[in-house]
């Protein structure tokens, strides 16, 4: 750990403690369920956007790409916690901070969650600018919550957020090589009106 994460997670946290209703929202924000229930609206709302079979398609290669990537952001963040791991601030810090969230105990760095929310994002980005600026905003807000909390450090929340992005670099390929089967799977489930 370095000092300037230090820094920033007791500057940050120190905020909290002093306005109620603040720490109510981000204790909110920061939960394990708003942030992540928006994400998947918003893929399940790409799905089923467009204007025209085009416009269409292309978002739903985007949702496709983002929940692949969702699902690939989380085996990475697993595999580098495999290989290292680092405490969590609440462990490092201790009696410094305010802890406003449970105390996980798996590695704090990569920040899973920021991984899972710049996935959904940058994958948005693809069909939505709109979408994927409201998505990736979203996620850093998740992040930045998180560290209030005192549940990460800032380098999780950067770590996290160049996972999702990279996994989604790497997913577009991933579907590039198996362009027929995601045309064949789009045709098969609008087919079934699913689309």
């Amino acid at each position: 750990m370095n000092s300037f994460d230090s820094a920033l997670v007791l500057w940050l946290n120190g905020l909290s403690g002093n306005v109620r209703v603040i720490d109510d929202l981000l204790r909110v924000v920061a939960s394990d369920y708003l942030m992540p229930l928006l994400f998947s609206i918003a893929m399940v709302g790409l799905w089923f956007a467009g204007r025209n079979a085009a416009e269409r398609r292309r978002f739903q290669v985007a949702t496709l790409v983002g929940i692949s990537s969702i699902g690939i952001s989380n085996l990475a963040v697993f595999a580098i916690n495999s290989l290292w791991f680092r405490p969590r601030p609440f462990v490092d810090l201790g009696n410094d901070l305010n802890l406003l969230f449970y105390q996980a105990t798996d590695s704090s760095f990569p920040a899973n969650p920021v991984a899972i929310g710049f996935a959904a994002g940058a994958a948005a980005w693809l069909a939505s600018r709109r979408l994927g600026i409201w998505l990736l905003a979203g996620a850093l807000l998740y992040g930045i919550s998180r560290i209030y909390a005192g549940v990460f450090y800032p380098t999780d929340i950067a770590g996290g957020a160049a996972v999702g992005v990279l996994v989604v670099l790497g997913t577009l390929r991933l579907k590039d090589l198996l362009e027929p089967a995601v045309s064949l799977f789009i045709r098969v489930v609008r087919g079934l009106s699913l689309a």
